[in-house]
């Protein structure tokens, strides 16, 4: 799967890791629901930094598409509210 993070870069990551980056995004759209900033953020934050630390960037020049793309890491929770519905921005 190749997730890209918007004003970042994309990100190659194994399959292996689709269960926990779920749970991640299931983490987020409930923090979302409970209207806390601070725990939106450090979820969010979490999603992120998982993405970074278990993907292998895409270089630049290599055009793949993006099966997911993540919301810049300077989103916030109102902003949040309108990406994140339903079932977060990774289906079930």
């Amino acid at each position: 799967m190749i997730v890209r993070i918007s004003g970042e870069d994309q990100y190659r990551l194994d399959a292996t890791h689709d269960g926990r980056l779920n749970e991640l995004d299931n983490d987020v759209l409930a923090a979302i629901e409970s209207g806390e900033e601070g725990r939106f953020r450090a979820t969010y934050d979490n999603l992120l930094a998982f993405v970074r630390a278990n993907g292998t960037a895409v270089a630049d020049d290599d055009l793949e598409s993006s099966d997911l793309i993540l919301p810049p890491p300077d989103l916030g929770l109102d902003e949040a509210a309108a990406e994140f519905t339903g079932e977060g921005l990774i289906p079930d």
